[in-house]
């Protein structure tokens, strides 16, 4: 077989086993929806099963330490932030492979032209913290950063309806979320813990669960509380195994993170996010990777 041969047969291959992408078919990828270049989603958990809860899913392969990059989530928020900032930090979330970076909406298409091609995903937010915003609203504010190229959404969930006890409102309105993003974005519904009765934790997360978002984020945005791995354990015995958690709140060092992902979090939100990460990755030893 000559060169030219070889040329051919490898082309064929890699044409069969992309769907056509290699030889210039339609881009599976359109503007706003996870990009062709970046990781696949990885909801793999830090630990291995035997470390974690019965329910949780279980990890193949990777080391603690070199895992834990790909598990945070760059919180970028502060309503004082420059752009100049915004890129900055999202170069460093590049550098590290971190998950990716949150961003408000005004930022969306800065944070996606740094990071295309990093396989760092953008993330933002709608209706993001108090949810009060109406769902007219929330979905123009979803699709909107969709289109400017966020892969990812924290989305609020309806509080005032939750504590209404409008439930039927409230599963309406995630409901049309999921429908927006089906194929286009990750949803995490925002589970504000501090604003519901014990009765009222179990009626949202009982829906985020009916309406298969891929993630719950145990948000501390209102309280000020700290992640606590009894959170993670008491969200994840109601949602099950087949969402993902992400937690935030004043996790600020690689040891305390850790005990996070033990307890069961798939995800961890925090601003020291850089500094995890350094630690972490210098960390590793031959027996991580």
């Amino acid at each position: 077989m000559n060169v030219n041969e070889i040329i051919r047969k490898t082309n064929e291959e890699l044409e069969r086993l992309t769907g056509g992408i290699v030889s210039g078919g339609e881009n599976p990828f359109p503007r706003g929806s996870r990009n062709a270049d970046a990781a696949p989603l990885d909801r793999s958990p830090v630990f291995p099963a035997a470390a974690r809860p019965a329910s949780a899913p279980r990890i193949h392969g990777q080391g603690v330490n070199s895992a834990v990059p790909g598990k945070l989530e760059h919180s970028l928020l502060d309503p004082g932030i420059s752009r100049e900032k915004i890129i900055k930090e999202c170069e460093l979330a590049g550098e590290y492979g971190i998950a990716c970076v949150v961003v408000s909406p005004y930022f969306v298409e800065c944070a996606a032209d740094i990071l295309r091609r990093t396989g760092v995903a953008v993330c933002s937010v709608a209706g993001f913290p108090h949810g009060a915003s109406s769902q007219t609203a929330k979905s123009a504010e979803i699709r909107d950063c969709i289109r400017r190229g966020a892969a990812e959404m924290d989305v609020a969930l309806n509080i005032l309806a939750i504590k209404s006890g409008e439930t039927d409102a409230a599963r309406r309105e995630l409901q049309e979320t999921m429908q927006i993003a089906r194929g286009k974005c990750t949803i995490k519904a925002i589970y504000e813990q501090s604003l519901y009765t014990d009765d009222e934790k179990k009626i949202v997360l009982s829906l985020v669960r009916e309406c298969a978002c891929d993630f719950v984020k145990i948000s501390n945005a209102l309280s000020g509380k700290k992640a606590e791995e009894a959170d993670v354990q008491f969200v994840r015995g109601i949602v099950g195994g087949k969402v993902g958690i992400k937690i935030d709140g004043g996790v600020k060092t690689l040891e305390r993170a850790l005990q996070i992902f033990q307890a069961g979090a798939d995800r961890i939100g925090l601003s020291a996010t850089i500094a995890v990460a350094k630690e972490a990755l210098g960390r590793i030893t031959l027996k991580d990777v």
